[in-house]
């Protein structure tokens, strides 16, 4: 048996895997089975590609973007870092192909309106294209990453993401929609909408890409506050009622006034009017009174109570009271 050393055997030896091992013995001093060791580097060798992969086959205007992986591990839960979320990487069409030549001098048979279309216009439709894809891979963009990706504000972000939703009708699978984050602007009315159109929650949740619970939970509170307001009560006795805040209630109460007009006030429209001008919104002791004798009666026949009366009923008792208040007489002094 020859005892010369093979030559070519260190050549295999010079390899990012090899130096990360003795990098781990030596450097970290991990002492155990080469084995695990070695597990521990071929662990981190995959996170390495997946990280940066090979961009020759990335066409230009693509961008390699790091975000939400969708799934069960994404679901917001309390005390959960940032790291314990799984993490996915997609490739982003930032720029594509169509949107240079719509931006090149129009030739014959082209579009000119193209080169002048409104930035808003482009924006949205980069937003779009940017937030379809990464779900279409298996991630979730929040606003900030599109404000980032996209160089706007975050408000700007937002008022794009109401204004697609509001022309187009359809909800941009974001992370904070999919995984009912915050209060999306619009998602509630899309949900709404649906079933009062006659789809059923199933088909909802599958059209929407919402969970069956969070269509149940959704449309559960918006029966609700249609019972409330079929018995009359007011803004502030629905939102301790049914345990919402009245930012939600507002939402809530728009989209009965598109398709269950009849349910609402003239009280519920003035709340909803003051609430837009941002006034102060106090109850007067009338509506208490008539929200009670309804809460009471269980047949919603007299809720028309609550429309006659008066605007300015709580300055009336102020009134009253100060009139009944007798001046304090003064004793005079000797």
């Amino acid at each position: 048996m020859s005892s010369t050393p093979n030559r070519y055997k260190t050549i295999s030896k010079r390899t990012f895997s090899s130096a990360m091992e003795h990098l781990l013995e030596t450097e970290f001093k991990l002492v155990g089975s080469h084995r695990v060791i070695r597990m521990m580097v071929e662990s981190i060798m995959e996170l390495h590609q997946e990280f940066y992969p090979e961009t020759r086959h990335l066409t230009p205007g693509t961008i390699l973007w790091a975000t939400t992986k969708a799934g069960e591990g994404a679901k917001v839960s309390w005390g959960k870092r940032a790291e314990e979320y799984g993490i996915k990487l997609v490739h982003l069409p930032l720029v594509t192909k169509f949107e240079i030549e719509s931006r090149q001098t129009p030739g014959r048979g082209n579009n000119p309106k193209n080169n002048r279309q409104k930035q808003a216009q482009r924006d949205m439709h980069t937003m779009a294209r940017l937030v379809k894809s990464a779900a279409e891979q298996g991630g979730l963009l929040t606003g900030a990453e599109v404000s980032v990706l996209m160089n706007r504000s975050l408000g700007k972000v937002h008022q794009y993401i109401r204004d697609w939703e509001a022309e187009t009708g359809e909800a941009l699978p974001m992370k904070g929609y999919v995984l009912d984050m915050g209060s999306s602007p619009t998602h509630k009315g899309i949900i709404c909408r649906k079933f009062e159109e006659g789809m059923s929650p199933p088909d909802i949740a599958r059209a929407t890409g919402h969970t069956l619970q969070a269509v149940d939970n959704y449309l559960g509170t918006y029966e609700r506050v249609k019972v409330l307001l079929l018995r009359g009560f007011d803004v502030s006795t629905i939102s301790q009622v049914t345990g919402k805040a009245l930012r939600t209630i507002m939402q809530y109460l728009v989209i009965v006034e598109c398709y269950q007009p009849d349910l609402l006030q003239s009280s519920h429209h003035q709340w909803m009017v003051d609430r837009r001008k941002r006034k102060s919104l106090v109850t007067p002791p009338e509506t208490l009174m008539a929200m009670t004798e309804s809460l009471e009666n269980p047949n919603p026949a007299n809720k028309e109570k609550c429309d006659k009366i008066p605007k300015r009923g709580s300055e009336k008792m102020s009134s009253k009271k100060r009139a009944t208040k007798r001046p304090k007489s003064r004793s005079s002094k000797g």
